[in-house]
């Protein structure tokens, strides 16, 4: 019942949030250069009559409290609206480029987890020895590199150089797993090298802080096994912090796969979005952010449940 009355109060405190993300996304297309009826309409050289009744059509020409509410209703009942360039679906669309750009996300998450957790536990098991410095020092470097600088050194390295992996393209899972495997193993490393640079100076900080507690040299004391009270205690206690900066990161993983899918040329989120800013077409790119800033609410509902399962103290506070 604890857990539920949490989870309620977390989607009601929502509301209002995506609300705002919703009015941020439509001013901010609505103040955008780019005139819809234009981008649709230019190739055919359009009299100004024909723009006007575009628009008129379209209801752009609608007061903004009007356009913005049925904009809303539209998002409540799934629909994207219609791209004004290629007349197709825009929700089609991210039906389409979404599950490319979720197993991109998830690939790097999985990634950044598991070196992370590595590289960090390690670290602070031999704290101020020569494994922590040289964890220390390379995870400073990735965090100061960002994810397209990484995808270049792997891809000079392991795809032209030794030819390990394919440039760019996308292979469906359907098609071939060991091809789908192998055309998004670049994508997925250089998208989590960040990331993982990030978690492990942090799973290395909070576990240097629970290693120094008072129950930690008590249970040593008593006999207990450094495996045993390393995995059962201090472990646990110490993911608390990371997880709740994983919510974070999940987000900046989606925002560098826009760049990453373009550089792979892979047919995700990313790179259709790149492409419905070069056409000018607002109704994609207003899509598209919705949906990208929506999985990130998501994502950090979800995060806040678990990190709620993993903290005892919040669940008897809350």
């Amino acid at each position: 019942m604890i857990i539920l009355r949490m989870l309620l109060g977390r989607v009601l405190s929502l509301v209002p949030l995506v609300l705002g993300v919703t009015l941020f996304v439509f001013i901010v297309m609505r103040f955008s250069p780019v005139d819809p009826a234009v981008a649709a309409l230019g190739d055919t050289n359009p009299t100004d009559a024909q723009l006007e009744q575009f628009r008129r059509d379209n209801g752009l020409l609608d007061p903004w409290p009007i356009q913005y509410g049925r904009f809303v209703w539209q998002l409540l009942h799934g629909d994207f609206g219609v791209s004004v360039i290629t007349k197709q679906s825009v929700g089609d669309t991210i039906a389409t480029a979404l599950p490319l750009t979720v197993q991109l996300t998830l690939m790097g998450l999985v990634i950044a987890i598991v070196l992370g957790l590595l590289f960090g536990i390690t670290s602070a098991l031999y704290r101020d020895r020569w494994p922590d410095q040289l964890i220390r020092v390379v995870s400073l470097a990735g965090i100061a590199a960002p994810a397209f600088w990484i995808a270049l050194l792997l891809v000079q390295w392991l795809a032209v150089g030794e030819g390990l992996f394919p440039t760019s393209g996308y292979i469906s899972p359907q098609d071939s797993f060991s091809g789908w495997l192998n055309s998004m193993t670049l994508p997925a490393i250089a998208l989590a090298g960040p990331v993982t640079a990030q978690l492990t100076r942090i799973i290395r900080t909070s576990m240097v802080e629970e290693l120094d507690r008072d129950y930690v040299r008590t249970a040593r004391g008593g006999g207990l096994s450094p495996v045993v009270v390393v995995g059962r205690n201090v472990l646990r206690n110490a993911l608390v912090t990371p997880l709740t900066v994983l919510g974070l990161r999940v987000g900046y993983l989606l925002g560098g796969a826009v760049v990453i899918e373009t550089m792979f040329a892979l047919p995700g989120m990313g790179q259709n979005m790149i492409q419905a800013v070069t056409d000018g077409d607002t109704s994609k790119v207003q899509g598209f952010v919705i949906t990208i800033a929506l999985i990130f609410v998501l994502v950090n509902l979800i995060v806040d449940i678990l990190y709620v399962i993993a903290n005892p103290r919040l669940r008897s506070h809350s």
